[in-house]
């Protein structure tokens, strides 16, 4: 099955220059799939600790939320005009909404697309559930996701794509879900990074190139020495090899483990330079 259903989280703030590079991100990549987008914004309910709730007057509150309102409605538009004016189909959703029915909204909508787009989280970043909403597509929709970094491209380009393997089962989905992608690359570049368990005198990798060679794709094996984290190898290899995209398995591990002690997922996530594609 390729990609016919795009969902796009866009920032209820059509004033940022990282979401309209996003938005021309999603639609570049959908014009090259007849892929039909998605638009999800949300008008999140202003957010009031408990312990000052009776200090904050109700007329501020509300003031805060018919601002949030007016700019996921004018942000709404600015995507409309956009996807017409690229000729692509498109609709949008605009939910007013707590941070966590968001979280449920993303869900239930992802569940039911191709493909999921989100955005990195910048250093001042506006959207505070930006990394919960990255980690509900990832672990409660069952469809992959697209991270797109606030520095990135505007338009997708699928000439080089990298495949980060390890070998585990976040790995072959991240693959599986990548083959309409992987279908119009003109080159295929299979990554791996140290020690992954590979038999002795067996090059890690070799046996999905070789599978990836069935489906008539122009695949390459580069093995890397871990001299940094394996996220930072990872990102150096793919600026000096000029990885226009990158496919990878998220979290073999805890999301606890990897927010206490680190791990290749959220080393990708702080620091990526080029949009990831990642299935769980």
């Amino acid at each position: 099955m390729g990609i016919r259903e795009i969902l796009l989280h866009i920032d209820a703030d059509e004033q940022t220059e990282t979401g309209r590079q996003r938005i021309g991100y999603a639609l570049s990549l959908a014009s090259r799939f007849d892929a039909h987008v998605t638009g999800l914004l949300f008008a999140l309910d202003p957010f009031v600790p408990s312990t000052v709730l009776g200090e904050v007057p109700i007329s501020l509150i509300d003031q805060q939320r018919e601002s949030n309102r007016k700019l996921a409605r004018a942000a709404a538009e600015a995507f409309r005009q956009e996807a017409d004016r690229a000729g692509i189909s498109h609709a949008v959703r605009v939910s007013e909404c707590t941070e966590g029915e968001a979280l449920q909204i993303l869900a239930s909508q992802g569940r039911v697309s191709d493909l999921i787009m989100t955005g990195q989280r910048e250093p001042d970043d506006r959207l505070p559930i930006r990394e919960i909403l990255i980690e509900t597509a990832l672990f409660e929709t069952g469809r992959p996701s697209l991270i797109v970094p606030y520095i990135g491209p505007s338009e997708a380009k699928l000439d080089c794509v990298a495949v980060a393997w390890d070998g585990r089962r976040e790995a072959a989905r991240a693959v599986h879900d990548a083959m309409p992608i992987l279908k119009r690359a003109k080159r295929v570049c299979i990554v791996t990074v140290g020690c992954i368990g590979t038999a002795k005198g067996e090059d890690p990798g070799a046996d999905l190139a070789e599978a990836l060679a069935r489906h008539d794709l122009d695949v390459e094996l580069q093995h890397l020495d871990a001299t940094q984290d394996i996220a930072g190898t990872l990102l150096s290899n793919a600026a000096d090899r000029g990885f226009d995209l990158m496919v990878m398995g998220g979290y073999s591990h805890s999301r606890l483990r990897e927010i206490v002690l680190g791990g290749a997922t959220r080393g990708i996530l702080e620091s990526m330079t080029v949009p990831v594609l990642m299935s769980h």
